[in-house]
């Protein structure tokens, strides 16, 4: 049985948060800088930062956000479903041939 308050994700889930946070200590770490000090700087505590780093899934997606801006990383934020091939395929589905484009731009 799960903790109360704990929200419970599947293994796959777990591993890609796992490697997230992986990623993010390497880049700390590739730029020196320690854990409280890359804490410190996003205005973070640093036992979230810590949660971050060994992918917590609790943990705000505005938390995030602040240590990839500290880690001069935020641009990479924009690169989720940038392409989405998924989605294009599924929009492509629902295109009838023959089906015209709506009017809506018409002058």
């Amino acid at each position: 049985m799960a903790k109360q308050g704990k929200t419970v994700l599947l293994p796959k889930r777990e591993r890609l948060l796992r490697a997230l946070g992986e990623q993010v200590k390497l880049a700390r770490l590739r730029r020196d800088l320690s854990a409280e000090q890359l804490a410190e700087r996003a205005g973070i505590a640093r036992t979230t930062l810590l949660r971050l780093e060994h992918g917590d899934g609790g943990v705000a997606l505005s938390t995030l956000v602040k240590t990839l801006f500290v880690l001069g990383l935020e641009q990479d934020i924009l690169l989720v479903a940038k392409d989405d091939l998924m989605g294009y395929r599924l929009q492509d589905l629902g295109l009838l041939v023959g089906k015209r484009a709506s009017k809506k731009n018409a002058k």
